[in-house]
């Protein structure tokens, strides 16, 4: 498992995912990655910190916010079907997840805190 990586991350796995497949390693792979729904958690979790505390800040001094990490070329569902559609992953059978809030079990508690 990885989070957030560059998106060409899937066309590795995917191909690795055929090649255990034809050499009958695995019968199948699994994905997780994050939906795009998770957009707006990010945006409320405000700006990085340091070992201190304090906000990391970029080259104009501005805080470096979070969601800034998460950007369209990392690996999230969108980058995911038109390569599983392309059938990079060969015969092997995928189970592709996409990660939503839905799934956070505080996430109501994290808003009514950061509100």
């Amino acid at each position: 498992m990885e989070w957030n990586s560059k998106d060409q991350t899937f066309d590795r796995d995917l191909h690795a995912f055929r090649a255990f497949h034809e050499c009958d390693s695995i019968d199948a792979a699994v994905l997780l990655a994050r939906s795009a729904s998770l957009d707006t958690v990010f945006e409320k979790l405000g700006p990085e910190l340091d070992r201190d505390g304090n906000p990391r800040l970029d080259g104009k001094g501005r805080p470096r916010l979070i969601e800034s990490k998460y950007g369209a070329s990392t690996t999230w569902m969108g980058k995911l079907p038109y390569r599983v559609n392309a059938g990079r992953h060969g015969g092997c059978p995928v189970l592709a997840v996409g990660i939503t809030p839905e799934l956070m079990t505080d996430r109501e508690e994290y808003d009514r805190e950061h509100a």
